[in-house]
């Protein structure tokens, strides 16, 4: 039975290009990195972890990924990393030596607690393919896993969202196999959330029993286009990520919190009363 507070950052679609260079020519990637970084040291009460859900670096290049490293340094809390369809899983392994849980066979799956909440991530990622698939081993050790403790509160982890968004352009890209994974995660009530990025947005979906939710992009957003052909496009809407708060008697909250600082916080109330 889970007794402890646990807070679990969600950041996801850093795109970082070797030595800071901009992503699609406007975009500074690495220095929304730092904002978020920044913008994660300040807060109170701080994180257990940070979980970071893919598309670490925009090219899986081993420049790419020390910018990375380099940046990431400043953050001061434990992190955890996870590939997406533009990492590369060799490169990643390469830049993080010390991140042991990245170390074992092929694909980058892992486990880890935090408190009393476990971790399980799968890697989506397919090499020189922008969608992703979750691989029968990989299903199985989920399954394995989730049998071991089943009161055990439980996210479980992977790039790319296990539904479609109706953003069409990122449709063309999903997991291709969502229903393999909800065959397992219906087995498991104890899974509290499925955590994905790839969209670039802020979404959530029921999926296979919980609740799916998709962290925004730290830098640039997909442009919100829910019509059939819509063009790729993105925007400099203003970042986010996900905080989420396991609590032993209120169970899981997911909060969609700002980077960055912003005016305020003023009181509702004066010494008056309300204010007009």
């Amino acid at each position: 039975m889970s007794h402890t507070l646990t807070l679990i950052a969600q950041i996801s679609d850093l795109h970082i290009k070797a030595a800071g260079r901009l992503s699609y020519k406007k975009v500074d990637t690495r220095a929304a990195l730092q904002r978020v970084i920044e913008t994660l040291n300040r807060l109170v009460p701080r994180p257990h972890a940070v979980v970071i859900t893919g598309d670490l670096v925009d090219f899986g290049t081993a420049e790419a990924y020390q910018t990375l490293r380099q940046t990431l340094q400043a953050l001061r809390l434990p992190w955890l990393l996870m590939p997406g369809n533009h990492d590369d899983r060799q490169q990643l392994r390469a830049a993080f030596p010390d991140h042991l849980y990245l170390q074992g066979g092929e694909t980058l799956h892992w486990q880890q607690r935090v408190n009393d909440v476990q971790l399980l991530a799968l890697d989506s990622s397919v090499p020189q393919q922008p969608w992703g698939f979750v691989d029968e081993d990989q299903l199985q050790w989920l399954d394995q896993q989730l049998q071991r403790e089943p009161q055990l509160p439980t996210l479980v982890m992977l790039h790319h969202p296990p539904f479609l968004s109706g953003i069409g352009h990122m449709d063309q890209q999903p997991l291709r196999n969502p229903d393999a994974l909800a065959a397992v995660l219906h087995r498991h009530p104890q899974v509290e959330r499925v955590l994905s990025g790839h969209l670039h947005r802020s979404v959530q979906a029921r999926f296979a029993g919980t609740l799916a939710c998709v962290a925004p992009g730290v830098s640039h957003q997909v442009a919100f286009d829910l019509s059939e052909n819509g063009p790729a496009h993105f925007v400099l809407e203003p970042p986010g990520f996900l905080l989420h708060r396991w609590h032993p008697r209120q169970g899981m909250t997911t909060h969609l919190c700002a980077i960055g600082e912003h005016p305020g916080p003023w009181p509702f109330y004066d010494a008056g009363g309300l204010i007009d």
